[in-house]
């Protein structure tokens, strides 16, 4: 493994628990803040525009089809904490607690409006973050919710949606608090991360919205299981098939080869490091949220990022 020593520049601060990136063509990034709570464009110079207040917990973001932001909200699935002059996503508290739900926002009007809020008469509990394909659809992660008091643990999985807020399924539960989701470059493998167990997942898309099955002992779904207590956020893919998917407490961006190597990690300072995203002409440009201090980042990535759907088109 391979630890980068790059220039990280501060592109903004005073962010309210900074997540979803979206590096977007006009050289603005569009972020959700999680604690704000609302949904954010930062503009090259620093400074920062609301696009819309958002209630509960926006919690990821891609940019979709009709000039519309998708927010995963998890419905204020977490409590903001201070620790040490630090930001923290503390546990729910139930009585502020709204639902999870996938919701749309209007980049010219800022109107936002809830697209999805369960699935088959099954609540959304704290979706997490998505990501859209090829085929008017996209995948996205449910986090799930702990309610301490009762001592209840809801558990959710991997979902897949039409954009048009036509259909919603569930395609693999149950999964162990599932954060940042992604797609390799040419659409046919899922990633996604498991924040408390440190492992980035994998399958095989059989179809749109379809996933191979997996047996119980199956250990090609596991892309990669991190040592010691690493915990993971979010993720972005870079143009190579490479996961960067955001690591706290040691706090950077750690790089795994598609065929499950740990090729690199960039060290950012920030034990809360979320996100990840590539901008610039040729998406060599990356975007990291750092959400403890509140902070945007970006720097110069040594490879491109591959391109979204609905923005790099």
């Amino acid at each position: 493994m391979g630890v980068v020593m790059a220039e990280l520049i501060e592109v903004a601060s005073g962010l309210a628990f900074p997540e979803g990136p979206i590096a977007m063509p006009d050289g603005t990034v569009i972020l959700v803040e999680m604690f704000g709570p609302r949904l954010t464009r930062v503009h090259p110079d620093g400074t920062k525009q609301t696009i819309a207040d958002i209630a509960g917990g926006p919690n990821g973001a891609a940019m979709g089809p009709d000039n519309k932001v998708y927010v995963c909200n998890n419905g204020a699935r977490f409590t903001e904490t201070q620790l040490d002059g630090m930001t923290f996503p503390g546990a729910c508290t139930m009585s502020k607690y709204i639902g999870g739900r996938i919701q749309t926002v209007d980049l010219a009007t800022g109107e936002v409006r809830d697209l999805y809020t369960e699935c088959n008469g099954k609540p959304l509990w704290a979706p997490n973050d998505l990501v859209f394909d090829s085929h008017g659809g996209f995948y996205f992660t449910d986090h799930g919710l702990e309610d301490l008091e009762a001592r209840v643990h809801h558990m959710s999985g991997i979902f897949y949606a039409k954009a048009d807020g036509s259909s919603i399924s569930e395609i693999v539960f149950p999964v162990h608090d599932p954060n940042g989701i992604g797609l390799s470059p040419d659409g046919k493998m899922l990633y996604w991360a498991e924040t408390w167990h440190g492992r980035v997942m994998q399958r095989h898309i059989t179809a749109p919205g379809v996933v191979a099955e997996a047996g119980p002992v199956d250990t090609s779904v596991c892309l990669y299981g991190f040592p010691d207590f690493q915990l993971l956020d979010s993720l972005g893919v870079d143009g190579d098939g490479n996961v960067c998917v955001a690591t706290l407490v040691n706090g950077g961006i750690s790089v795994i080869s598609p065929d499950g190597k740990l090729i690199d990690f960039v060290a950012t300072g920030d034990i809360l490091t979320t996100n990840i995203c590539f901008g610039g002409e040729d998406l060599s440009t990356a975007y990291i949220t750092v959400s403890s201090t509140g902070k945007l980042l970006k720097m110069q990535w040594p490879r491109p990022g591959a391109k979204l759907h609905h923005l790099n088109d």
